[in-house]
């Protein structure tokens, strides 16, 4: 029990800090509500299901290949520069306030999520913060514990999304219609930003800098 709560700890803290499913959670969030921000959630915790499932079979050795992770950060980079674009494009596109029935469908924003999620930089990221700690339990124990702390490690994660979604949607109630198109066009330049930072990951994979 004690390892469990140890990993539950672990995944809350790893997804405390500012990245591209966070941003999109926080934007749907304040765009169509909490359910709406929830479901991001949920589709990025269903890439982190299948990656430590992956991790189990081996995946991180391939994905830490230099070749590989070269791809990757490219990739990863112009990506989410073109969901920073959409999503400045289409500010104000979308929005429901409190009380209005909002006319995004839950799917699409699941969908937003995993395609975030699955973003070959998130997916660098992802494996080089918990793959290191899920191979060393994996190495230290038997497979039951390796899953429980899996485990652990979602449930922590899913604690996050639902106090921040809480507090997005609390923050929601105060914000008018141009209010939430600015937030949506700063997350924008945000996710344009995390994309330059691939792309000068990129280069200096190729021993540019």
């Amino acid at each position: 029990m004690t390892l469990f709560l140890t990993y539950v700890l672990l995944g809350f803290s790893i997804a405390l800090p500012v990245g591209t499913i966070t941003i999109e959670m926080t934007k749907q969030g304040l765009k169509n509500g909490f359910m709406h921000g929830w479901i991001v959630g949920l589709g990025g915790m269903t890439i982190d299901l299948f990656l430590i499932l992956g991790l189990y079979l081996g995946l991180a050795s391939i994905l830490s290949m230099p070749i590989i992770q070269v791809i990757m950060w490219l990739v990863g980079a112009l990506f989410l520069c073109y969901v920073g674009y959409d999503s400045i494009k289409n500010a104000d596109h979308d929005i429901s306030l409190g009380g209005e029935k909002t006319s995004k469908s839950l799917f699409s924003s699941y969908k937003n999520g995993l395609l975030v999620a699955i973003s070959p930089g998130n997916l660098v990221f992802w494996v080089s913060v918990f793959g290191t700690v899920l191979s060393d339990s994996f190495d230290r124990t038997n497979t039951g514990s390796f899953l429980l702390v899996g485990l652990g490690i979602l449930i922590g994660i899913l604690l996050h999304d639902i106090g921040l979604m809480t507090i997005v949607s609390t923050t929601r109630k105060a914000m008018n219609r141009t209010a939430i198109k600015w937030v949506t066009i700063s997350a924008g330049f945000v996710l344009i930003g995390f994309g330059g930072y691939f792309f000068y990951q990129f280069l200096r994979s190729l021993h540019i800098f």
